[in-house]
């Protein structure tokens, strides 16, 4: 227990700047997607922006990042050099991007329907250049165990774009409509900006980010070494190909609803039905808040449990309580989703919540499928993560095109729900023959329906009282999770229910 200890004080320390950072950065939702501030039209242009961003991550860094955890740990690799190699290597990489993104800003902007706009070429073209470049001082930090550091720095990040969002769309915008003007105002804000201004905050964020990692550089004692290079890049080149067909999973719903509602609904429609279902999407991301910080603390965890007699089972138990704690989020959401809807103000947005739980359990197979790509990544066998990442593209791709023209955001969710579902199955199978892990899979399944038929049967009761409603729902909440926890205890201490149980 004391590894998973060790697993969970990680994860709550990496928590504050993922869970916590990134949580922060969701609160300005209901800012964005308030009608005072931002139409659903508007909040489309936002969605679709960052959905090309999520796609220019996953190509800057080419698999670099885990492949820097493989390296720096692994026997017969010095350190120095690792870490040299990688980060020279990306700020080479992302500088030349951005220097390319700068010259052809205007054709970019043209071929993304935004001629007007070019300046959001630019802006994305250093966001996203600076932020791979940083990804390797910050793969460090955590290779090195220095949390609170690499906590600090996120946090910083995500505190300058708050605090900038609050600025220009709380302060800025709220006085210029009514009317109302100060030097501030007159310095700083110009209404034709519009939503450019949640790109700016995110620009001069990244770029104190940068700022706070640029130390990095004076501790490389040496260059490139090409051998190395050679050995990473035949690591995460295959990674690469996993990310951006995952990221097609991810994001693509969001850039096929443009392309293929915008000559048939026009433009107005078409980029308010992408606001509501980003906006409704980020309901779901709660779950994913978890599974990202999880994933900090996990992967840099499972490469350094590797050689132990017992690392098998250790993270057959990790997957369990992982589960546990994303079937609680799921019912807590979904029991109280007539309060948690308000976090989208903007009512235009609640005719999506059909969509929720759909999403949800999505994000759940995804975490799961995360969860259990440890199997390719310790066996070497990274290209099979390549090939179920694009199984699960192939299907995301085939059902949005099939579906989206007649039911829009909802084929959308449904194909993200079906793509993650296979590839856990999938990857469950695989795993199983090439790097067989005994995981509760009775018992993961329990987990999971339990939640559902919870869920269900809260909505067979009707109680016209409101505050009785809500307390019969926490104790269906509290029951549920201290179930789960006391056959959690109760296996662990008979070993009556140990892996593959």
């Amino acid at each position: 227990m004391s590894a998973l200890r060790q697993l969970a004080s990680q994860t709550a320390i990496y928590g504050l700047s993922s869970i916590i950072g990134r949580f922060l950065n969701y609160l300005l939702v209901p800012l964005h997607t308030s009608a005072a501030v931002f139409s659903t039209r508007q909040y489309g242009i936002i969605t679709e922006m960052y959905a090309y961003v999520a796609f220019l991550v996953i190509l800057l860094t080419y698999g670099m990042e885990t492949s820097f955890f493989r390296f720096y740990n692994k026997a017969g690799f010095d350190k120095n050099k690792v870490y040299a190699t990688s980060l020279t290597t990306l700020l080479c990489s992302s500088s030349i991007f951005i220097l390319i993104s700068i010259l052809f800003a205007e054709p970019l902007a043209n071929w993304l329907r935004y001629p007007n706009h070019a300046e959001y070429v630019i802006w994305f073209a250093i966001i996203v250049g600076l932020d791979a470049w940083s990804s390797i001082p910050l793969a460090k930090l955590r290779a090195e165990n220095k949390a609170i550091k690499f906590a600090l720095i996120n946090l910083s990040n995500v505190g300058i774009n708050i605090l900038l969002n609050l600025f220009f769309l709380a302060y800025c915008m709220p006085l210029y409509k009514s009317g109302q003007t100060n030097l501030l105002i007159e310095t700083f804000y110009n209404p034709e900006i519009g939503v450019g201004y949640v790109f700016i905050a995110n620009l001069i964020a990244s770029i104190f980010k940068f700022l706070l990692l640029s130390p990095q550089l004076l501790q490389i004692k040496e260059g490139v070494n090409i051998d190395i290079l050679k050995q990473m890049l035949i690591y995460g080149i295959p990674l690469l190909f996993a990310g951006l067909a995952g990221i097609v999973n991810e994001t693509i719903d969001r850039l096929m609803l443009k392309q293929m509602l915008f000559d048939l609904r026009g433009e107005k429609t078409t980029m308010s039905l992408i606001g509501i279902y980003g906006g409704v999407y980020k309901i779901s991301i709660i779950i994913t808040l978890f599974i990202q910080a999880f994933r900090y603390a996990a992967e840099p965890f499972f490469f350094a449990k590797e050689k132990e007699a017992d690392a098998k089972f250790t993270y057959a138990k990790v997957m369990n309580y992982f589960v546990i704690v994303c079937s609680v989020i799921f019912l807590a959401v979904m029991l109280f989703i007539d309060i948690i809807k308000y976090f989208t103000p903007n009512a235009d947005y609640w005719q999506a919540l059909h969509i929720v739980p759909v999403l949800l359990f999505a994000n759940i197979f995804l975490g799961i499928y995360y969860n259990q790509s440890v199997w390719y990544k310790l066996s070497g066998k990274t290209m099979y993560g390549a090939w179920l990442q694009f199984l699960g593209a192939i299907i995301t791709l085939v059902i949005n095109y099939l579906f989206i023209p007649k039911y829009d955001y909802t084929a959308a969710a449904w194909a993200t729900f079906i793509c993650y579902a296979c590839m856990m199955i999938a990857s469950y199978v695989l795993g199983q023959k090439h790097y067989p892990i005994p995981y509760s899979v009775i018992r993961i399944m329990l987990y999971l329906l339990s939640a559902c038929m919870l869920y269900y049967l809260s909505l067979q009761i009707t109680i016209n009282h409101l505050a009785l409603s809500y307390i019969l729902k926490a104790i269906i909440l509290i029951f549920y999770i201290f179930t789960l926890l006391y056959i959690e205890h109760y296996c662990n201490k008979k070993n009556t229910c140990s892996p593959p149980l």
